[in-house]
């Protein structure tokens, strides 16, 4: 958190604002924390300030994406607060988003590392792909199953499975363990995303911090939505169809879209689905000797999947 605050200080003290707005407000720090306990895996000796210059990176990167999705989909709420670009306008959450971005990169580049240097960029670039993805995909309900994974492969995993990664590298593992961390980061961040996708329908909306129901709204083509289309009868895959195409989805066609997950057992399927993502995610550790550092990762590993928010 103290190195967080050291490299957020900018002269132009509306980036300080808005970027502050989003920072304080609650985040689990999942990836600094998944970046510490994997750099600790091997009982190498670990160089801490450059560990903790790239957690405080990568969190930097996961708060651009997020000010960069709440202006794309016009989200109102992030983590049970306005959103930044309600406060500021969308100029000014984009600008601080970008800022956000290089500032991480930037960060990273003082450790004079291109090995971190190449991990930080790509997962970027994928991370900007999977959201591209998931805009041209917006509203398709014909999309496969295999296509909406191969979106949050791009747009969730990718900057988990780069943290993980970059664990492995500060501490000075080898190739192979490098690239068993990367899995486990992968798996990660599907199972995550997974389990977020089943959240907006079904979670307690104080806890989530957003409205129930709003990828749907958004037009976003989830897990859940794709396996209700693909199982429920044509009558009802019209009208499902119809709903998701309307300008506004009303609290009673929510609540029908939910029975009718529940009745086909899509919301069951999904959170399945995340749950053997992350007993797959678990398996890859094994090969690390047990320490707290891999219990620590076991422990997130579980969280990701059984939080309520």
């Amino acid at each position: 958190e103290e190195r967080i605050q050291k490299d957020l200080f900018s002269q132009a003290e509306l980036i300080n604002q808005i970027s502050n707005h989003i920072l304080k407000s609650g985040g689990k720090r999942i990836r600094p924390l998944v970046l510490l306990a994997a750099s600790g895996l091997t009982g190498h000796p670990v160089h801490y300030p450059s560990a903790i210059i790239l957690a405080s990176a990568v969190e930097f990167i996961h708060t651009a994406t997020l000010l960069h999705d709440d202006v794309i989909d016009q989200a109102e709420i992030r983590r049970g607060q306005k959103a930044a670009h309600m406060l500021w306008g969308n100029k000014l959450s984009v600008l601080v988003g970008d800022y956000l971005y290089t500032q991480a990169l930037s960060t990273a580049l003082t450790l004079e590392n291109h090995t971190v240097n190449q991990i930080l960029a790509e997962a970027c670039r994928r991370m900007i792909e999977g959201e591209t993805l998931q805009l041209s995909y917006h509203g398709k309900l014909e999309i496969a199953e295999a296509e909406y994974m191969w979106v949050i492969q791009r747009k969730t995993a990718a900057l988990l499975s780069a943290t993980c990664r970059l664990g492995g590298v500060i501490s000075g593992m080898d190739t192979q363990e490098q690239n068993s961390l990367a899995k486990f980061g992968h798996a990660l961040g599907i199972a995550y995303q997974l389990a977020d996708d089943t959240l907006d329908y079904i979670a307690d909306e104080d806890l989530l911090g957003k409205s129930l129901g709003k990828d749907l709204c958004e037009g976003k083509i989830t897990l859940p939505l794709l396996h209700l289309l693909s199982h429920c009868d044509p009558r009802e895959r019209e009208w499902v169809k119809q709903v998701v195409a309307s300008s506004e989805i009303t609290e009673a066609n929510l609540q029908d879209i939910l029975k009718l997950m529940q009745s086909y057992s899509s919301l069951d399927y999904a959170l399945s689905k995340a749950k053997s993502t992350i007993e797959s995610a678990k398996e890859i550790l094994v090969q690390f000797p047990d320490s707290v550092h891999r219990q620590t990762l076991f422990i997130v590993a579980d969280y990701v999947v059984s939080r309520d928010h």
